[in-house]
């Protein structure tokens, strides 16, 4: 989360393979809920959103991407942990380059080496039938 008042420009790629995507967990405890979205994240000043995706998968799950495809902006206002939140997403699609990024259930890893959060592959209709939540909902358009 940013300081109170700023807005946030994130880059977040949205893998898909056959019925399910690949997200990672979150989790508000404010609310005390579960929620999942595409990773990636923040845009860093004088670097264009496609190489910050690059960049944040690359951190965070040293993975490298490929077929790198703009999908379009999300205006993403939230609550999270009772404070409000408000991002500019700008979304991709996406292909992992290695395919063994197809073939593990799930993994840890580190967020700025402190917070540690699981990504994992979720089927589609999971999201869709309200079972878990996918934030931010605009998401659905793209799936």
């Amino acid at each position: 989360m940013n300081k109170s008042g700023e807005i946030r420009v994130i880059a977040l790629g949205l893998i898909q393979n056959s019925e399910r995507i690949f997200v990672s967990e979150g989790y508000d405890p404010a609310k005390q809920s579960t929620f999942y979205r595409a990773l990636g994240g923040g845009v860093d000043f004088g670097e264009t959103s496609h190489a910050a995706l690059q960049r944040e998968f690359q951190e965070e799950i040293q993975a490298e991407l490929t077929n790198i495809r703009y999908l379009g902006c999300i205006e993403n206002l939230f609550i999270y942990n009772n404070r409000q939140g408000h991002e500019i997403i700008q979304l991709y699609q996406c292909d992992f380059a290695d395919s063994k990024f197809y073939q593990i259930e799930s993994l840890l890893f580190s967020e700025s080496g402190t917070h540690h959060h699981w990504a994992l592959w979720v089927e589609i209709s999971r999201f869709k039938s309200g079972e878990l939540r996918l934030v931010p909902e605009e998401f659905f358009n793209y799936l």
